[in-house]
C-alpha cells in the first residue's frame, strides 16, 4: 500500500515526464507502478484523499460469535478447572465432553482483549531448544526415561525422593514411587514392577531405558536388574544436563501443579498420596501438548487410534445454536464437574500423532 504522500510525488514525476514527451508506459515502469493504478488514482480521487481501505467499513461474518457468546468465553476460560489451562488445551477438554463455544483462535482473541491472554498459571515463556537426535520412539514400549526429584519436607534439610518412569512415545509415566531415601534397592524395586505391570517379557524388543550418569541408575544391581529383563541401559553424555529432558519436563510439570506442597509434605504418605494423584491426573486427564492435546493414556493404550478419531465431529462447529442454547449447555457441564447425574454430558478423546526423538 502506497501511501497519499509517496502517490502525490509519483504522479507529479510521471506527469512532469509525460509533459516533456515522454510515453506515460515507461515513466510508469521507471516509477514501478502499472497505468491502470495511476489511471484509478486520477479517477477515483485517490491522490487528494488517499486509499481508502483502511477505513472501509466492512460487513460482519454469518459466523462470527456473537455477544453474548464472547462473554461466556472468558467465564470457561476463568472457571478452576481450566484457569491455568491456555486455549489450545481448553478447546480439546471441551469437545471430549460434547461441549463448542469457539475455536482456539476465537478463545485467543477474546482473552487478549480482556487482558488473559499471557502465561496462565505459574506457567512462564518456553526456553527455544535444539531437539534430540537420539533413540527414536515411534510406538509404545520402546524408549523409556527415567529420573529422581526432590520434594521437599516440612524438616527442613529433609527430603523425600520421588522416581519416575515415563514411556516416550506416549508421555505415559509407566512407573512411580516415592521413598525418603536415593537408594538402588529402591530402583531395583522400581524397574521390576514397572517391567511386570507393562509386560516386558512378551515385548520384542525390549525398551531402552534412558537416564542420567548418577550413582543410582548405574548402580550394580540396577543393572543386574536391567540385564535380566532384557532392558538395555542408556545415560546421559558427560558434562551435557539436558539430555534427559523429558523427565525434567515432567518434574516442572509436578511441580507446577497447584495441589504441589511448596511448604513442603508433613510425612511420606502424603507425598506418596500426592504423588499417587498427580500420576493420575497426568495419564489420564492431562492434555500433552507434546501429543496433539491427547491424554498419554489414550497415546499408550494400543488399539485407541480409531476411538480418538471418532469424536472429530465435536470440533467442528457445525449449525450454530442460539447463545441460551449454549449457555444451558455450559450450565449443565458445571453440574457434571459438580457431580450432578442429571447432566447429559459424556467424554471422549482425539487423535493425536507424534513421531518423538530423544
Amino acid at each position: 500500500m502506497i501511501g497519499l504522500e509517496d502517490r502525490q510525488a509519483l504522479a507529479q514525476d510521471i506527469d512532469t515526464a509525460h509533459a516533456a514527451r515522454a510515453r506515460l508506459q515507461p515513466a510508469c515502469e521507471v516509477a514501478r507502478i502499472d497505468v491502470r493504478t495511476l489511471q484509478r488514482w486520477k479517477a477515483r480521487s485517490g491522490l487528494p484523499a488517499g486509499d481508502d481501505r483502511p477505513s472501509a467499513v466492512r460487513p460482519m461474518l454469518s459466523h462470527a460469535l456473537s455477544a453474548a457468546e464472547r462473554s461466556a468465553l472468558p467465564t470457561v476460560a476463568n472457571e478452576p478447572h481450566f484457569a491455568c489451562a491456555p486455549p489450545a488445551r481448553i478447546v480439546p477438554m471441551l469437545a471430549d465432553e460434547g461441549v463448542y463455544l469457539g475455536s482456539e483462535s476465537s478463545m485467543a482473541r477474546v482473552l487478549k482483549a480482556a487482558g488473559q491472554r499471557k502465561r496462565r498459571g505459574r506457567a512462564k515463556a518456553p526456553r527455544a531448544t535444539k531437539p534430540p537426535t537420539t533413540h527414536i520412539a515411534t510406538a509404545s514400549g520402546q524408549v523409556w526415561c527415567w529420573d529422581m526429584t526432590y520434594l521437599p519436607a516440612r524438616v527442613m534439610g529433609r527430603w523425600f525422593h520421588l522416581n519416575l518412569i515415563l514411556a516416550l512415545y506416549s508421555r505415559k509415566i509407566v512407573g512411580a514411587e516415592v521413598h525418603d531415601s536415593d537408594d538402588s534397592d529402591h530402583a531395583v524395586h522400581l524397574v521390576r514392577r514397572t517391567a511386570l505391570a507393562e509386560g516386558i517379557a512378551a515385548m520384542t524388543p525390549k525398551p531402552v531405558l534412558h537416564g542420567d550418569n548418577g550413582s543410582t541408575s548405574k548402580a550394580t544391581t540396577v543393572l543386574t536388574m536391567l540385564n535380566w529383563q532384557g532392558i538395555k541401559p542408556s545415560y546421559s553424555r558427560p558434562r551435557v544436563s539436558d539430555d534427559n529432558a523429558f523427565a525434567e519436563s515432567l518434574f516442572r510439570t509436578a511441580k507446577y501443579r497447584q495441589e504441589f506442597q511448596a511448604q513442603g509434605f508433613e510425612t511420606l504418605d502424603d507425598a506418596r498420596a500426592w504423588a499417587a494423584g498427580f500420576v493420575r491426573w497426568y495419564n489420564v486427564e492431562h492434555r500433552h501438548s507434546g501429543i496433539r492435546y491427547v491424554s498419554p493414556q489414550q497415546r499408550h493404550t494400543p488399539g485407541r487410534s480409531s476411538h480418538l478419531g471418532g469424536t472429530a465431529h465435536a470440533v467442528s462447529p457445525g449449525p450454530r445454536a442460539p447463545p441460551g442454547a449454549l449457555v444451558g449447555r455450559h450450565q449443565r457441564l458445571v453440574a457434571h464437574r459438580r457431580g450432578d447425574p442429571q447432566s447429559g454430558t459424556r467424554r471422549d478423546g482425539q487423535n493425536g500423532c507424534l513421531r518423538s526423538t530423544y
